[in-house]
């Protein structure tokens, strides 16, 4: 068996968003572990790289999208007097292939022929292997994989201080901190991913009902506080509304708080797994095998199955892997008594 090289320098580039760049850190810590000698950067956006801030042993090179060509050519200067052993290029995005260009690297690793897309052959010389219907997570152990690191259970180290779990526990209140607490982060990015807001309410009412308290997050965008009003509005259970009021690291430390976490397919479903919350994750749009919370798949209530095989007359398996379906009123078929079920079987099965 071939020797895996002895790397000096390790570049990782990952961009967005917050749940795929929490998949990578299990990766980026399983490589620090065989690569102990090795430094390591990695090229982040800048609202990923709040969250990320102090990564034990990681440079943290932000990029903002915003700033366009002025971004590149800072990178490009920032990178001038180096060249690393390797460029693991996590993202297939084309903007993700001209930042690539801008990074000196001895060999830059990217994905295999199936999910290349986006020009992003062109970015680099290497390829991970092949792996059939994997989910993002399981890409980034590839990376890995092609650097030497053998097969890993995942695991994390989340950066975040004392301070910061202070403040998210005065947030909370001793109220909530010494009951079940049932978390709920109840927006995507986009409003169709979205459930609807008097059944995030009926599993406020349920979960007090069997002894939680109930708590909101997400960020400060109008549609993240509305849909947070609109779930107050339909409930008939005290629901604390931590929406918008919480910086990314705080966040974080609220979901680590959280007994059990209900939320679609969003960044905060991907934290609490990095933090050991259960989560209940709510899918219509994206294939959960692929984007789902990774160690609560089993947790999953979904409805994209039956959308795709609607709207193709093909199975997963039958489809590019990470086919998406469409549609504006998918979540809706996702029904209250399902994820009262779900809420069930977990609350059993991690005996909460």
């Amino acid at each position: 068996m071939t020797q895996a090289p002895n790397y000096s320098s390790i570049c990782i580039l990952r961009l967005s968003a917050i749940g795929d760049v929490c998949h990578g850190v299990s990766a980026v810590q399983a490589i620090q572990k065989a690569h102990p000698n090795a430094k390591i950067t990695w090229v982040i956006g800048k609202i990923e790289a709040m969250l990320l801030a102090d990564l034990p042993g990681v440079e943290l090179v932000v990029l903002d999208k915003k700033q366009g060509k002025a971004a590149l050519k800072s990178l490009k200067q920032r990178f001038k007097n180096q060249k690393f052993d390797v460029l693991l290029n996590m993202q297939v995005a084309l903007r993700a292939g001209f930042v690539a260009r801008c990074i000196p690297a001895k060999v830059k690793i990217g994905f295999d022929w199936a999910r290349s897309k986006e020009l992003h052959s062109l970015f680099i010389n290497k390829r991970i292997e092949p792996q059939a219907q994997a989910h993002v997570l399981e890409g980034f152990k590839g990376f890995a994989k092609a650097i030497g690191v053998a097969d890993y259970k995942p695991s994390w180290n989340m950066p975040y201080t004392e301070q910061d779990q202070a403040v998210a526990d005065e947030l909370l209140t001793p109220e909530y901190l010494t009951n079940k607490l049932l978390v709920i982060s109840p927006a995507a990015s986009k409003a169709q991913r979205n459930w609807l807001a008097d059944r995030y309410a009926t599993l406020a009412d349920y979960a007090s009902e069997q002894g939680f308290k109930v708590v909101l997050t997400g960020g400060p965008t109008e549609l993240e506080i509305n849909l947070a009003n609109s779930i107050i509005e339909h409930s008939n259970t005290p629901i604390l509304n931590l929406v918008g009021k919480t910086k990314l690291k705080e966040l974080l430390c609220v979901l680590k708080r959280g007994s059990l976490v209900l939320a679609p397919d969003t960044g905060p479903a991907h934290m609490a797994v990095t933090v050991g919350t259960p989560v209940i994750g709510l899918y219509a749009h994206s294939n959960p095998a692929r984007t789902g919370p990774y160690l609560y798949q089993d947790y999953v209530v979904e409805v994209y199955h039956q959308n795709l095989l609607k709207q193709t007359g093909k199975t997963a398996k039958q489809v590019s892997w990470g086919t998406r379906v469409k549609g504006d009123d998918l979540m809706s078929q996702i029904t209250v008594d399902d994820v009262k079920a779900m809420f069930d079987h977990v609350v059993q099965k991690e005996s909460l």
